[in-house]
């Protein structure tokens, strides 16, 4: 309860917050003798504009038959009643306003701190297409969706999430096409959410995917309004988060990690010969190694003569089996990659290049691994960073399949196929399957995926996302 006497409520206060320094507590008189304290945090509110539109305001013009609300020229002006929501609104970046004599205080919203400009993400960067990225600032975040998506029904629920942070969440979707179904499920996942902290989306991910266990994330995420926006107009829901530039997306598909947001912004020939090309490269990054162990281990009658005879004069001296030797090549790969992100940019590239050329070249020299194996590691290098999206799994499962190559020969790598394959499939996210459109098999779906047709083929939705307002747009005539 907020008590008219000032001191009593400044002393409150400074309990409440354990007389942090940065906790500012100005007592001050209006002309009319009324006595007031201003409440906030150092460095959370534009004092240039407090100084001068409100107390300013205040001091001049605030008497005892007049009101607060009458006096400060601002539309952002709240009554409070009980010292909880006093506490929310001061770490909250806003002020916090007490009159002697009334058990009544005012909250003003004059928050302001230092964010990042909008910019084009480095991890999510086109040729054409908008370069604009969100920030950290979830407010920028649901301006910047605004500005793609002009429509009344776009909604926007907000959240608080983690005992001790308080971190603002917000789950967007576009009324009347979003799948209702999804929608409940999600906000049943984030009320369940209890814990400490949420400093990044990726708590929030952890904590509502379906499957935990899995190698490959159900929940996927973007820096891009564009991408976003797409995919809120199929029906799905986005989960922004305060404080990252990550926004998580559900429900996700595996198919859409062959996918980019170029795409759709290029001639659909060319879109399909690039999607063709980075589902090739999955296979190739995930199973080459293995592939290579077992055939050089198990299967050398099924390598050509000419390769079989260049591959055993690369290997001539080498002192590990070819599998220690690919397991070695993919770790240092995984350090290499590992240390050029951790490191400054201008060191990290320098980093790279040396793990890359020079540790290689003089490893070959020094006869521990074959020339063979460092082309072969190249490769499968290239291949993974041509589909970010699904690294983390590539990363794990091409490990599996190395294992399984070693010991099994060809058949494990074809029965490590069949597992991963027979993983995908039984995935869902948010009660769609992952594996849609191919798994279960769907026609209209089909028409966008390693393939993409024109944009007049794109009638319809996505069926397993989509139930409500599912037309996008009318068939072409003659259709």
């Amino acid at each position: 309860m907020i008590s008219k006497k000032i001191d009593v409520n400044k002393k409150e206060i400074e309990n409440i917050f354990n007389n942090v320094p940065d906790l500012v507590a100005y007592e001050f008189q209006t002309k009319s003798k009324i006595k007031m304290m201003a409440c906030y945090i150092e460095g959370l509110i534009d004092k240039n504009l407090f100084d001068r539109d409100i107390l300013k305001a205040l001091i001049f013009y605030l008497d005892k038959h007049k009101d607060i609300k009458d006096v400060i020229l601002t539309s952002k002006v709240n009554e409070l009643n009980n010292m909880e929501d006093i506490e929310k609104e001061i770490i909250g970046g806003n002020i916090v306003i007490f009159m002697e004599g009334c058990r009544t205080c005012y909250t003003v919203e004059l928050s302001k701190w230092d964010k990042r400009a909008v910019e084009q993400p480095q991890a999510e960067s086109v040729v054409r297409g908008p370069k604009e990225g969100f920030i950290e600032d979830i407010a920028v975040n649901k301006v910047l969706l605004r500005r793609k998506i002009k429509n009344s029904n776009l909604i926007f629920e907000d959240y608080r999430l983690g005992k001790q942070t308080n971190t603002e969440v917000s789950i967007a979707y576009i009324k009347g096409i979003v799948n209702q179904d999804v929608l409940d499920e999600v906000k049943n996942r984030l009320k369940e959410i209890n814990i400490d902290a949420v400093l990044e989306s990726g708590y929030i991910e952890e904590l509502i995917e379906d499957n935990t266990n899995s190698f490959f994330a159900t929940v996927s995420n973007s820096e891009k309004p564009d991408i976003i926006a797409g995919k809120i107009l199929e029906g799905r829901v986005a989960i922004f988060t305060d404080g990252t530039p990550h926004v998580l997306v559900v429900p996700t598909l595996f198919i859409e990690g062959i996918m980019s947001s170029e795409d759709y912004y290029r001639r659909p020939y060319f879109s399909s010969f690039l999607r063709l090309l980075r589902a090739f490269a999955f296979f190739v990054t995930i199973y080459l190694p293995g592939a290579f162990v077992a055939l050089m281990l198990y299967h050398q009658e099924m390598i050509p003569t000419v390769l079989l005879i260049s591959a055993a004069g690369a290997r001539e001296g080498v002192p590990l089996p070819v599998a220690i030797e690919i397991i070695i090549m993919v770790i240092v790969l995984e350090l290499t990659k590992e240390s050029g992100l951790r490191l400054p940019k201008n060191i990290g590239a320098t980093v790279s290049i040396v793990g890359a050329l020079v540790l290689g070249q003089a490893a070959v020299q020094a006869k521990l691994i074959g020339a063979l194996t460092v082309i072969l590691i190249s490769i499968t290098a290239l291949t993974e960073f041509i589909i970010p999206e699904l690294v983390q799994g590539i990363v794990l499962y091409r490990l599996v399949v190395i294992f399984l190559g070693g010991f099994f020969g060809l058949y494990g790598v074809v029965c490590a196929f069949a597992a991963i394959t027979m993983h995908i499939i039984s995935l869902n996210s948010f009660g769609v399957p992952f594996g849609w459109p191919i798994a279960p098999r769907n026609n209209r779906g089909l028409k966008d995926t390693v393939v993409r047709l024109h944009k007049k083929r794109f009638i319809f939705r996505p069926e397993a996302i989509a139930k409500e307002n599912v037309k996008r747009q009318e068939p072409p005539k003659g259709e």
